[in-house]
């Protein structure tokens, strides 16, 4: 069992997979930017941290992250404000994972978006003054410095789009030449279960897993993780 700490603890995600991690005997701290948002968090059994990641500088963002041993970063603007979305998405995203080696934190699970790559140093597809356009490059190279320049055990999760349906508890994992294609969504509930599940799933480390809800149990779906192709 470890200690994990949420980054967006108030996120919709993350308020599913908290109590599926104390459940699982693991001890959460839940990061949040607001103080009303404490009791929301703490009635899922995870202790709630104030603290702006998006402000505080990589010292500042290794203090929240000491005693942990694992983080999980479930933050984002989601669009509609393109600075603050490079400032989050990307510039806050990597001082974590910086701050994060920096006190010996290894373990990182980035909840991102179906498909997420680089290709030429831009997410393809998506041209610059498109609504979306900081979204999809802030996560995309936030999650290539993960898996290239970080040196930690990371593991990406892509999940199509996101609905509030239950839990199935099944996926698929696709491939990367799938992305462009037509996909079921995938419900926030069954993302949780994935980011539980790949706290204790060695198996996930170094991978990318782009899914969707499917019909594989998500434990035996992580094991089919692919390793990141560019």
């Amino acid at each position: 069992m470890s200690n994990v700490t949420i980054i967006g603890g108030h996120g919709k995600v993350a308020l599913l997979a908290a109590p599926l991690l104390v459940e699982a005997g693991h001890t959460v701290r839940s990061i949040i930017r607001k103080e009303e948002q404490t009791a929301d968090v703490e009635a899922t059994g995870a202790k709630a941290m104030v603290a702006d990641v998006e402000k505080l500088d990589e010292n500042g963002i290794a203090e929240v992250l000491s005693g942990s041993d694992a983080v999980v970063w479930s933050a984002g603007v989601g669009g509609g404000d393109d600075e603050r979305t490079w400032a989050l998405d990307r510039d806050a995203a990597i001082r974590t994972m910086d701050a994060a080696r920096a006190v010996g934190v290894n373990r990182f699970i980035m909840v991102s978006f179906y498909g997420s790559r680089l290709v030429d140093g831009v997410f393809p597809g998506v041209d610059e003054g498109e609504t979306m356009y900081a979204y999809f490059n802030a996560k995309a190279q936030a999650d290539d410095y993960l898996r290239i320049k970080s040196g930690l055990d990371w593991t990406v999760l892509g999940p199509t789009e996101l609905t509030l349906e239950e839990p199935t508890g099944k996926i698929t994992v696709a491939q990367l030449d799938e992305s462009g294609t037509q996909t079921p969504a995938t419900s926030r509930a069954n993302v949780a279960r994935v980011v539980a599940a790949a706290v204790d799933n060695p198996a996930s480390i170094g991978c990318t897993v782009n899914f969707y809800d499917g019909d594989t149990p998500i434990e035996k779906a992580l094991e089919q993780g692919v390793d990141y192709v560019g």
